[in-house]
């Protein structure tokens, strides 16, 4: 048996969800089934960066080209994206449909973004989704029977080991993210400003789509001396933040899976985050869900937070329990289930 994928988002030490994803999945199934033949396939602007990486044993590089299929039993795109080449089987794996759904995008992109997801909705075989709220997107946006459609969540990106003895936490409220509309940063920032003094506010992400309205509301905020903005932060310095957090807050507006709800809880922080999209079904009862709309039911949150130590502590258990039910072995054989059912 010959499988190809799409290995393009693979590439690099600090990866995106996506990035994460794509190497969890591939690197995965070629070591659980050593039986078949893996293909990563790399797009023409990653293809020469990807000879710097090391491959299993059972699998080989290719040229992912737009307009040629590559000689496989199935290809799976990992990325919400197939092109126009026309596959034996086709599997396409969607992690949300924002871009659709919300203005949190150029005009120009969501044109292109939406095309390409219509396309690959409609020539997939059988789609993988990353949650159940993002599967009802494909239903209701792309037009997609829900007999095409499994939902197949991500695993936990567990913390590593320590170390040393652990810092005691900081008063210190952390979100990780992009600033950008979608990430709700202004409500966040509105939301810190109604809390009792003491505590400080922590913003780890690059800037993204519409960054300037919360850059300049930080810039005028009376707690401006409190709100840390430290732009991208890498892998290394992004464990120490979460080792001295007492509160996650991530109060995002629209997230096909959310990540970052699990990296919190898998390093022992309590979270605050959103009663929408699809984070009440990644977080489970293992968060304070708050609307996102509510700046004050945000800061309400965030005060009961601080406020009460034993729920703190009760979401921490909570939160360390609820990711070992998200492992990267199960979506990885989930991912071989789908296999079997076409070929």
């Amino acid at each position: 048996m010959k499988i190809a994928l799409d290995a393009t988002y693979t590439l690099g030490r600090d990866l995106s969800g996506v990035g994460v994803y794509s190497r969890e999945i591939l690197h995965g199934l070629a070591r659980a089934h050593p039986e078949a033949r893996w293909l990563f396939c790399y797009r023409p602007h990653r293809f020469l960066r990807s000879f710097a990486e090391q491959l299993p044993p059972n699998a080989s590089r290719r040229l992912l080209r737009e307009h040629r299929a590559p000689s496989a039993d199935l290809f799976h795109g990992l990325n919400q994206r197939l092109g126009s080449a026309r596959h034996a089987r086709a599997v396409t794996t969607f992690h949300d449909l924002f871009v659709i759904s919300g203005d949190y995008s150029t005009p120009e992109f969501r044109e292109r973004f939406a095309t390409q997801a219509r396309a690959a909705a409609e020539r997939s075989d059988m789609i993988i989704t990353v949650s159940r709220f993002t599967a009802g997107q494909v239903e209701q946006l792309l037009d997609v029977e829900p007999s095409r459609i499994r939902v197949i969540h991500h695993g936990a990106r567990l913390a590593p080991a320590l170390t040393a003895r652990p810092p005691e936490r900081e008063s210190m409220i952390l979100s990780v993210g992009a600033i950008q509309r979608r990430k709700n940063t202004v409500r966040l920032v509105e939301a810190f400003e109604q809390i009792d003094a003491g505590w400080k506010l922590v913003l780890a992400g690059s800037s993204g789509f519409d960054s300037q309205e919360a850059l300049q509301r930080i810039e005028r905020s009376p707690r401006k001396r409190d709100i840390q903005v430290l732009g991208y932060v890498p892998g290394p310095e992004l464990e120490e933040l979460y080792r001295r957090a007492a509160i996650f807050a991530f109060p995002s507006l629209d997230e096909g899976f959310g990540m970052p709800v699990l990296d919190a809880m898998a390093r022992g922080v309590p979270v605050l985050t959103s009663s929408v999209s699809a984070m009440p079904e990644v977080a489970g009862d293992a968060a304070l869900l708050v609307d996102p709309i509510d700046a004050s039911a945000i800061a309400e949150g965030l005060s009961r937070l601080m406020a009460d130590t034993a729920l703190r502590d009760a979401l921490v258990r909570a939160g360390l329990a609820r990711v070992q039910e998200f492992t990267w072995e199960k979506s990885v054989e989930a991912t071989w289930k789908v296999y079997g059912e076409l070929l």
